[in-house]
């Protein structure tokens, strides 16, 4: 797959300071596929865009899709681009904000469960989302995006 036909994804990665340190707002992917899984299965909340649609706008509308909630406004901090093994390129930018994860009102997707059932079901796109420390977020994002927490590090160092 080539840069030029591969998929896009843009997101807000969330990160406020308290007493324990810095801390980072991680979404655990929701659907059958991932509902007993931990390690490899939180992301940043984040959602494909097209090539025409400014990645930056497309880091918000996603942000308001996959969490129901308004993106918070503040500095954005570009942590850049990283590739994921099945090839998707993700965007990413930081921004400094306190937010509820208990307010999350999730966005959904359709699919076919359980498979060859011909049943259609409706499943969270990320079914919790959660405050984490980056040592412990490195323990369950998905591998490439820890790249984006080192890129977090040395902005706030």
């Amino acid at each position: 797959m080539t840069a030029r036909t591969a998929r896009r994804s843009a997101g807000l990665l969330l990160f406020r300071h308290t007493d324990q340190g810095l801390q980072v707002l991680l979404g655990h992917m929701g659907g059958p596929l991932w509902a007993r899984k931990d390690a490899g299965a939180w992301t940043v909340p984040k959602g494909e865009y097209d090539p025409a649609e400014p990645a930056w706008e497309a880091a918000r509308r996603e942000f308001r899709e996959e969490l129901g909630v308004a993106p918070p406004d503040g500095e954005a901090v570009p942590l850049g681009e990283v590739v994921q093994r099945n090839g998707k390129i993700v965007t990413v930018w930081a921004v400094e904000a306190d937010f509820d994860p208990e307010t999350i009102e999730p966005g959904t997707f359709t699919m076919e469960w359980p498979p060859r059932s011909g049943r259609l079901r409706e499943f969270p796109e990320l079914d919790r989302v959660a405050w984490f420390t980056p040592d412990r977020a490195r323990a369950v994002i998905i591998t490439a995006q820890t790249a984006f927490l080192d890129r977090l590090a040395e902005h706030s160092a």
